[in-house]
């Protein structure tokens, strides 16, 4: 196997991993919203404090897919 092939290989292994990587925080992103809009459903007077706690949580499910895209630069 000559240098070009296996170059060709590492990205796109890579590749597929920053699309496993990425259905984590997919799911994540899914059940917390989903939640968040039936608890409001449920309780609209605390809407404001749900919606604020879900951004905080936004924030830190996104964090997990830009680590995912990062590391498949650095690995």
């Amino acid at each position: 196997m000559d240098l070009t092939t296996l170059a060709e290989v590492t990205g796109s292994v890579n590749t597929i991993g920053y699309g496993i990587a990425a259905i984590g925080p997919g799911i994540g992103l899914g059940i917390l919203i989903g939640k968040t809009v039936e608890g409001m459903a449920r309780q609209p007077e605390v809407a404001g404090q749900l919606r604020g706690t879900m951004f905080i949580g936004l924030a830190f499910v996104e964090i997990l897919a830009l680590l995912g895209f990062v590391a498949g630069f650095l690995f």
